[in-house]
């Protein structure tokens, strides 16, 4: 990353929403600030789902002012009930990110699992293991939810300080020859 900050990741459900919140300093280094989960399971009208998820969403914010706020992207499923119900749910946390004036990013979860792990199939305990190496932390599995929360906050905080975040990429290579004309030999 370019400058220290704040970073909220988001692990967004409709039963259960986990959240992350990661600290990187001047030098860079990442550290944990804050986790939790957010449990919707008693509540059964979808729209007090959305709108209490919005809400904590908006209070982590005004709480810890994050630059960022990466959330978890739908993953493919079968069920696509289930997929526009977790669609909603990022949507409303998007929302109050936006209103804070926090940047929002997505990240596939095989991406943050990547990041975090090297391996994109990683199991949720997986996860909550390498992120407490990687932090320096305990966490107790109770807590994968919002482990992998911090996963997408650490998984935004490794693109964002990667060496290769400021080149862009090429779509064709049509685009990459005019970007780069003066890379290309002319024999």
């Amino acid at each position: 990353m370019k400058e220290a900050g704040t970073i909220l990741g988001i692990d967004p459900g409709t039963n259960i929403l986990g959240f992350g919140v990661i600290r990187v300093d001047v030098k860079g280094h990442p550290s944990f600030v804050d986790m939790g989960v957010l449990d919707l399971r008693k509540e059964s009208d979808s729209y007090v789902k959305l709108r209490r998820i919005h809400d904590k969403v908006k209070s982590l914010c005004d709480l810890h002012h994050p630059m960022a706020v990466a959330v978890e992207s739908p993953f493919y499923g079968k069920n696509a009930q289930v997929i526009l119900k977790l669609g909603r749910a990022q949507g409303a946390a998007m929302i109050a990110a936006i209103e804070s004036g926090a940047q929002v990013r997505e990240y596939a979860p095989r991406k943050a699992k990547m990041a975090i792990c090297g391996n994109g199939a990683a199991s949720k305990e997986q996860v909550n293991v390498m992120v407490q190496k990687t932090l320096g932390i305990d966490i107790d599995e109770k807590w994968l939810d919002a482990t992998d929360a911090l996963a997408i906050a650490m998984c935004h905080f490794f693109e964002q300080s990667s060496p290769l975040a400021s080149v862009k990429s090429s779509s064709s290579w049509e685009d990459f020859v005019k970007k780069n004309a003066d890379r290309i030999r002319k024999d």
